[in-house]
């Protein structure tokens, strides 16, 4: 006697369904354990990121200040 197998009518098993879900289901997990472990910055630590930040910034907004205004001159002199 042949053996009988269950087809579900899309042709994707309830096991296939779960294995395809699984790593999306501990991804959230690991998710809201995380963001349920982290704290809010007090004030003071707030303000020191943010002062680095803008220090950042603006250092960067030098440098690249600077390089462009040394590139244009150079670029003058290679392109007349």
């Amino acid at each position: 006697m042949a053996e009988q197998q269950n087809y579900s009518p899309v042709g994707v098993g309830l096991d296939q369904i779960k294995e395809y879900l699984e790593p999306g289901v501990a991804f959230s997990k690991n998710s809201v354990r995380f963001l349920k472990r982290c704290t809010w910055p007090e004030p003071k630590e707030y303000q020191k990121i943010a002062l680095a930040t803008a220090v950042g910034f603006a250092m960067m907004g030098f440098i690249g200040f600077f390089v462009k205004l040394i590139h244009i001159p150079i670029n003058n002199i290679i392109v007349s």
